[in-house]
């Protein structure tokens, strides 16, 4: 088994010594946790935990693709929120892109995430 490293421009650069996600052999891969930062510009797309979920799973989404996997591969998606009174909010643009056979899923609240942002969120996800 070998260990791939997955770096793509579509998502935001990693903010630390860690890489975007890592794949064995094309059958697995566990995405680093993705914050709501456009790749482009590098900043959180904006303060509302509903525009930060999209783009937290748009940036999961383009770092499958890029390994060749969907979201419906996604297995498991572990979410780290600052404040669980947005539960329903964050819920809601999940299941936009979760539609049929959700990943399970655990949801914690943290006390804080980088860049004050109000949403992680990382999977792991196995080819179909």
């Amino acid at each position: 088994m070998s260990k791939i490293v997955i770096n793509t421009e579509n998502a935001p650069s990693a903010i630390g010594p860690y890489s975007q996600a890592i794949s064995n052999n094309d059958e697995m891969i566990f995405t680093a946790g993705q914050l709501g930062i456009d790749p482009e510009t590098g900043k959180l797309i904006s303060q509302k935990i509903e525009d930060q979920t999209h783009r937290v799973i748009q940036n999961i989404q383009n770092i499958l693709s890029s390994a060749n996997f969907l979201l419906d591969d996604v297995i498991k998606t572990t979410v780290f929120m600052t404040n669980l009174d947005d539960f329903d909010k964050m819920n809601k643009v999940y299941s936009e892109y979760f539609v049929n056979n959700p990943p399970a899923r655990s949801t914690v609240q943290v006390s804080g995430l980088p860049l004050k942002a109000q949403i992680e969120i990382e999977c792991i996800a196995i080819r179909k």
